[in-house]
């Protein structure tokens, strides 16, 4: 059994109250202060403070949420289609798409290190995009 201080927890208490509660509560009441804290916390370095002027909630688009497990699985599978994809194009237009999309070089780039002319890179790349749609449309 732990004791916790009822005036920590509860604003309108003006005077010390100590009770008994079993460890399990104890535990949840101090997981609860943890992530309160942490909230306060964020609020504060992010300013994300709430205004009344506003009535969506802005704060909550303001303050980086977690992704949860089945959003973290969902991203790793469509980038495993998606490179799945990629290796299915011919070669030269899966060079020239990840070059592009993925490794952030301009078409004139792409041209420049290919030594060929940028409309070429440019019909390549949306051909393969072309390519890649259709090997994904199997898969939705």
């Amino acid at each position: 059994m732990k004791e916790i201080n009822l005036r920590d927890y509860y604003p309108y208490y003006t005077k010390d109250k100590i009770v008994e509660v079993p460890d399990e509560v104890f535990v949840i009441l101090e997981d609860f202060r943890r992530q309160e804290e942490s909230y306060q916390r964020n609020v504060r370095r992010y300013k994300a403070f709430y205004s009344l002027d506003v009535d969506n909630g802005i704060e909550k688009d303001i303050l980086l949420e977690q992704p949860s497990p089945y959003e973290i699985l969902e991203r790793q599978r469509m980038i495993a289609l998606l490179y799945q994809g990629l290796d299915a194009l011919p070669e030269k237009q899966s060079r020239r798409i990840y070059a592009h999309y993925f490794l952030g070089m301009s078409i004139s780039q792409v041209a420049k290190a290919e030594c060929v002319n940028k409309s070429r890179i440019s019909r390549s790349i949306s051909a393969g995009l072309r390519g890649l749609e259709k090997y994904l449309k199997n898969f939705f």
